[in-house]
């Protein structure tokens, strides 16, 4: 059991490293914010750096595959 926890731990603190180096959010900042259920709407999703946009439509998604980056 002890093992199980441990290996939980390290897999959550490798995860809030890994958020906090995509989000822009402190690894503290992201501890506090998954701790407990959080949920966000598109906006506040963007603001806090998990998403960079919303697409409306599927074709969104094709389109902008298809332009050079």
């Amino acid at each position: 059991m002890e093992i199980h926890a441990k290996e939980m731990l390290e897999t959550r603190d490798r995860l809030n490293h890994i958020l906090a180096r995509h989000t822009g959010q402190s690894v503290e900042q992201i501890k506090q914010d998954t701790d407990r259920d959080r949920f966000m709407d598109w906006k506040e999703a963007a603001h806090y750096g998990l998403i960079d946009q919303v697409l409306e439509k599927r074709g969104d998604m094709a389109a902008r595959a298809e332009k050079p980056a």
